[in-house]
């Protein structure tokens, strides 16, 4: 298992928040993951590396920029 965190650019609020832990409830090989609005950063615990870019490609989708 493996921790990673991520930060998320253009969360603003609360419903963005709810957006993206919707898309990532739908992502297989994710544990566990926080979502904090306040710092903008996602921390996942996944289980192979190559959930990764499922998790960037997906949030990306939702119209966020995404740095590690």
């Amino acid at each position: 298992m493996k921790n990673i965190e991520l930060i998320i650019e253009g969360m603003k609020c609360e419903g963005c928040a709810n957006r993206i832990k919707k898309t990532l409830s739908t992502i297989k090989g994710i544990d566990s993951f926080d979502l904090s609005l306040e710092e903008k950063i996602l921390t996942l615990s996944i289980k192979k590396e190559k959930t990764i870019d499922e998790v960037i490609k997906k949030i990306e989708a939702l119209g966020f920029d995404i740095s590690k």
